[in-house]
């Protein structure tokens, strides 16, 4: 009962504030007008043959920093206002009405929350403010879903999946009499969106899906017939986010209107896996959120916990621990805002920078989480201290919107079918120069220096603060030492590199940490030239990750190379195929029977 009137009074205190929130003027945003000019300048003729993604340029042993450095600020300070008048009672909201313990019993969210949570319009926080949304940016929904990572996965998930990917098709793809038809509904949260891709023998190769549509005769209406699973409706058991839904969904002969149609005939996965993309980055910046909440946590059970007469913060093996959940975190918060930024900004390429922060992020949060509990000792095994809680809902993020193996596939092949494309007009061009010759020797001059390890004179000098300047230097040898990899890769297995998974999760891995290098040289480059208090804190961040991911680099694209790993693979499926025909572990008892 006493919790019951907290909960009343919370949530009528917070409509007061959330309505003042609200009342706040703010602007749309639009692109400075700097990166206009820049970026017409370089897509006019080349659109369709370069790209300016920085992850992609990787593959071609290519330094373009235009998307990461300087540190992207794309908000107002009119944005910025309105941004900070929703973060504040949405956090309170967080901690003095939902219940996250409560929602897990359930396996729902509680009524009071949901209610508030539709009045504060979470429900279509990008959609327009004309259709009944919010109307936020990018980047102002990442800090939103942020504030909601810190506290509670379970409804992080159901507001994610409603709109993240969920009607976020509409929002894309969608016609304007489709938008106003269920746009205002879906961001009063009177309707609820799910996003039905995955089928009982159709996962990661959404290519496969068997679902039908079939147009009828008179071309009024379609006909849907197949299944799907893993969908938000009636709930599933499961191992964590319980209070968010989880079904099967079935189409027996369901008629849909012809003009429910998104995007053109045809071409439905192209829309499918556009809102994947689009959705990924929201991810990122939810788990910064939980890490951030989780550090919390163990720091303040570090500094107060004595063994053997001492703080335990003040032991090597528990400061290690922190240091390294701080980074996990500085650098997937970077990832998060770079990210959303460069959507914000317009960029047409930035596929496998949101592939990075969706692996990135769910690894991080599930390792930081995890370095918690160790840190809280037998308490933080315990339901009480609710990080057990946290590490469960976080399992699944490693999981679905595209499995971080799948993921890492995709990064490794995409980046180099492009390296391979460009290697295919070097060598055309080499054969009909027309009057590029300057071009070509400089072009053929750094493969050469890449090929016997001298540095091709990649630089960020100018770009970032000189204090980090050794840390600019890694990643740029890296970027050397990455590009000479992939050109190795593709002389040697040509097409055939498709099937060297073994070497194209370690390619994706270098990948992930060069751009997690590039990420947290700009940001903490911006603090340090903006003279910010935590400048010196961050520097020393951006210098200990990039030490530490320069020598994962350099080892991952070594056994890339390395014929003692190339052995180890080998052996390694023979393992595997061994172990898959016995149906379980070969290897004979140690006892004998």
């Amino acid at each position: 009962m006493l919790r019951l009137i907290r909960t009343r009074l919370s949530a009528s205190w917070w409509r007061q504030l959330w309505a003042q929130a609200l009342a706040t003027p703010h602007f749309r945003l639009t692109s400075p007008p700097y990166y206009i000019t820049h970026q017409k300048g370089r897509y006019s003729s080349k659109a369709n043959k370069e790209s300016t993604s920085f992850v992609m340029n990787l593959f071609n042993g290519k330094l373009v920093p235009d998307n990461v450095f300087p540190f992207p600020s794309v908000l107002s300070m009119e944005q910025m206002q309105f941004l900070q008048a929703l973060v504040d009672p949405c956090t309170r909201f967080f901690k003095e009405v939902n219940d996250p313990v409560e929602n897990e019993k359930l396996e729902s969210i509680e009524k009071t929350t949901l209610a508030g949570l539709k009045e504060m319009g979470a429900f279509g926080l990008q959609v327009p403010e004309e259709l009944g949304g919010v109307g936020l940016t990018n980047t102002q929904y990442a800090r939103m879903v942020e504030v909601v990572g810190v506290h509670d996965l379970g409804v992080g998930i159901s507001l994610g999946a409603h709109q993240s990917i969920g009607f976020k098709g509409i929002l894309l793809f969608g016609t304007q009499s489709q938008k106003e038809k269920y746009l205002p509904k879906l961001a009063s949260g009177e309707t609820i969106a799910a996003f039905c891709l995955t089928e009982p023998s159709s996962g990661s190769d959404a290519a496969s899906i068997k679902t039908l549509a079939e147009l009828s005769e008179c071309g009024k209406f379609y006909t849907l017939n197949g299944g799907k699973i893993w969908i938000s409706g009636p709930p599933e058991k499961k191992m964590g986010i319980k209070c968010s839904n989880t079904a099967e969904v079935h189409f027996d002969n369901v008629k849909v209107p012809a003009e429910n149609l998104l995007g053109e005939l045809g071409k439905g996965f192209l829309v499918a896996m556009n809102i994947l993309n689009n959705g990924r980055f929201g991810m990122a910046s939810a788990l910064a959120g939980t890490m951030r909440g989780v550090i919390v946590k163990a720091v303040d059970h570090a500094a107060n916990r004595k063994q053997f007469g001492d703080k335990i913060s003040n032991y090597g093996a528990i400061q290690e621990k922190v240091a390294r959940m701080a980074m996990l975190h500085y650098v997937t918060e970077s990832m998060a805002y770079v990210v959303s930024a460069n959507m914000d900004m317009k960029v047409p390429d930035y596929m496998l920078e949101a592939a990075i922060s969706k692996i990135f992020a769910s690894e991080a949060a599930w390792h930081v989480t995890d370095e918690c509990i160790q840190v809280l000792g037998g308490m933080g095994y315990m339901q009480e201290a609710g990080v057990e809680r946290v590490l469960r809902d976080l399992r699944i993020f490693r999981i679905f919107e595209g499995t971080n193996d799948i993921l890492r596939l995709f990064v490794a092949l995409t980046g180099v079918e492009y390296a391979g494309v460009q290697l295919k007009n070097l060598r055309t061009t080499v054969m009909n120069p027309s009057g590029k010759t300057e071009t070509i020797l400089k072009d053929i001059g750094m493969r050469a220096k890449r090929k016997v390890g001298i540095p091709t004179g990649l630089s960020l000098e100018g770009i970032v603060h000189p204090g980090l300047d050794n840390s600019a230097y890694l990643v740029t040898r890296a970027i050397d030492l990455f590009g000479e990899a992939i050109e190795s890769l593709l002389l040697k297995y040509g097409e055939k590199v498709i099937d060297e998974q073994f070497h194209l999760k370690r390619v994706a891995d270098a990948a992930i940490d060069i751009y997690g290098m590039a990420v947290v040289i700009s940001r903490a480059s911006r603090s340090l030239s903006l003279g910010q208090p935590t400048a010196e804190h961050e520097k020393l961040l951006c210098q200990t990750w990039s030490h530490e991911a320069f020598e994962r680099v350099r080892e991952n694209l070594r056994a890339v190379k390395s014929s003692t790993w190339n052995q180890s693979f080998a052996n390694m499926k023979l393992i595997s195929n061994a172990v898959v025909r016995n149906q379980g572990i070969l290897a004979a008892h140690p006892l004998g029977f």
